[in-house]
Parts: structure tokens; sequence; C-alpha cells
């Protein structure tokens, strides 16, 4: 297959501790003009770190950064060559772009880890007054993912068999879309990063009634990913990005979960990019509120991201026969879990 992808081949594909130690300045990527997506999250907040504060600079990265809605246009973005790398949940487009040889997983970001706040189960009020205050009074209800296959099907599913109750899912495209379907009572329950739910609970107009980790200990939420032809073909600059992004989540962690570093310039540079639109003194209990763990050295959890393409291929939603070779490349960064 040819590493020129377009957009419409794109979507037809889809059906409707690294290696070794980095030197500061890799030859191959010096001046190398790449795009990296991102979302709007805390959880994105290395990616932002790394960017203002000089290390993609500094590993010879002229970093632009791109901005989407949900994970699964990243994963076309990725094949497509309109971005060069990208941090996000694994998505079922992402897995079928894998198995076409257009992606590939490198790395890891957003963890759930114990005695580290992560992600939030809500019901609407409607919901919650209705008697859902516990994840097992879901049965018959509604949960809303951006679309079949999203890490929000993934996590409610799990959610839902461990219950043993059924839900019904709604796939609505973009999360602010789900948010406004939730506060309306047009959807019952969701999952997500907690610098979203902890304020839509404060409003009264939704519940948290559980947490994730209780469901998913320790899942790789996010990952970091990038074309075949980069991870095979482009390693120098491939290691430089995560080298970079690499010393972004050691700034991360150091100021919002050591607290070795200042927490209050961390939150200066992380309102740049999310919550922009609100004032500063708004936007800083959100984005603390954010905090969940980022995997030193951008290491990957290979028995989370195994659990997830089991999950995706007894869903039918990707191909049986990929293999997790397919989807991962594990040369680039310290493999835990296995």
């Amino acid at each position: 297959m040819s590493n020129l992808i377009n957009r419409r081949t794109v979507l037809k594909l889809m059906g409707g501790t690294l290696a070794a130690p980095f030197v500061l300045k890799h030859a191959g990527a010096a001046n190398r003009k790449i795009k990296v997506g991102a979302l709007r999250f805390t959880s994105h907040s290395a990616s932002f770190v790394a960017f203002e504060r000089g290390y993609f600079a500094d590993a010879g990265l002229d970093v632009e950064l791109k901005f989407f809605q949900a994970a699964q246009p990243m994963a076309v973005a990725i094949a497509s060559g309109d971005i060069d790398y990208a941090v996000t949940a694994i998505s079922g487009g992402l897995i079928s772009l894998a198995q076409k040889d257009a992606i590939r997983v490198i790395g890891g970001a957003l963890s759930e880890e114990a005695g580290i706040d992560g992600q939030k189960i809500l019901a609407s009020d409607a919901a919650y007054q209705d008697g859902v205050t516990t994840p097992s009074a879901l049965d018959g209800k509604s949960f809303g993912m951006s679309t079949a296959g999203s890490s929000f099907h993934y996590m409610g599913s799990r959610i839902a068999a461990q219950e043993g109750v059924e839900m019904k899912f709604k796939p609505l495209q973009k999360v602010g879309a789900i948010i406004g379907a939730l506060k309306s009572g047009q959807i019952d329950a969701w999952s997500i990063v907690p610098h979203i739910a902890k304020p839509l609970a404060g409003s009264g107009a939704v519940h948290i009634i559980g947490n994730v980790s209780d469901y998913l200990p320790d899942y790789q939420v996010t990952t970091v990913f990038t074309s075949r032809k980069n991870a095979l073909e482009e390693r120098e600059m491939s290691e430089a990005f995560l080298n970079a992004f690499s010393q972004g989540i050691d700034d991360y962690t150091a100021a919002m979960i050591d607290k070795t570093a200042d927490e209050d310039a961390m939150v200066d540079l992380i309102h740049k990019y999310v919550y922009a639109d609100r004032e500063r003194a708004k936007a800083a209990p959100s984005i603390i509120n954010g905090t969940m763990r980022l995997n030193k050295g951008a290491a990957l959890n290979m028995a989370s991201v195994t659990d997830q393409l089991a999950w995706f291929q007894s869903e039918n939603l990707v191909d049986s026969d990929i293999s997790i070779d397919q989807l991962v490349d594990a040369s680039y960064v310290d493999i835990t879990g296995q």
C-alpha cells in the first residue's frame, strides 16, 4: 500500500521508555516541520508543555498543534498525512487503519492509577432523580458516546458487563454534544475525565455516580500514535518527538502530581489551551481537577491495550484477525502490564 493515503481512501479503509537514551538534538529531525494532533483537555498537557517550553524545538522539531473534537478524526488525519503524531484514545477506526498498515501506536499517555483521581461515571439529573445513583442502576438506560467504537463505547460496555446490565449507546459525534445531551436529560449517563466531570457535577445538572478505575484499573486511556511510515522510516524524528513529549510529561507530573514544581505556572501554561475562553480564576479549578497520571517516558501498558483490542474484536467492530503487533510498535518505549 502506498504511504500517500488521502482522506477518501482512509475513510474507505475504515469501513464507513524509549528503546535507547536520547541525545537532546536528533540530527535526522533537525528543523523538521510536523503537525501534532490534540484535544483541549488537561490530559493533553504534555504536548502543550513541550511546545511552550521549547522541548520540541530543542529536539529539532518545528511543531504546529492541530486541535480535534474526538479521537477518530485524529486517526483519519494521521493516516492521510494531515498530521504526524497524535495523542488520544484507541478507537475502532484507529485499529482498522493499523490493520491496513497506515498507523502504529508508539507510546502511552493518560492512565488510570490508584490514588490519583480519574475518570468519572456521570448520570443526568433526571436519571439520578429516577434512581440512577450507582452504575448498577443503569440497566436499560442510555449512555453517550462520540461514535461506535470510541473509548466511551469501550468504557460503557466494560462498566455494563461488570454490573450485569444492558445499556443503549447513543452516538453524538462530539464531546460538546454529549455534554448538552446529558445536561438536558436526552441521555442518562456518560464517562469522562475529571476536569469535565467535576464542573458538570458542580452545576447540579449532572451527578457523579462512580469511578471508571473501579471497573478498569490501570486503563491505558490514551496512546501516542503516528503513521506506519513515521514509525518505520522516520525513527529519529519519532524518537525526537517522544523525547520532547516525555519532557513535557515530567514537567507536568512535577507540578500537578508530585507538587515539586510551580503549580500556578503550569496552570497558566495549560490555560492557554484548556478553558482558554474562561478567565484564569474560573478555569484553574477545572484544570487542576483534570490532573491524572501521564506515563513517565510515554511507557505503554500493553495489558490494557490488548484488552481493548480484544473487546473491539468481540464486538465485531474490527476484524478478528488483527494482531497486537499490527497495532503497536513496541520498540520505542517501555512496555508494562505484560
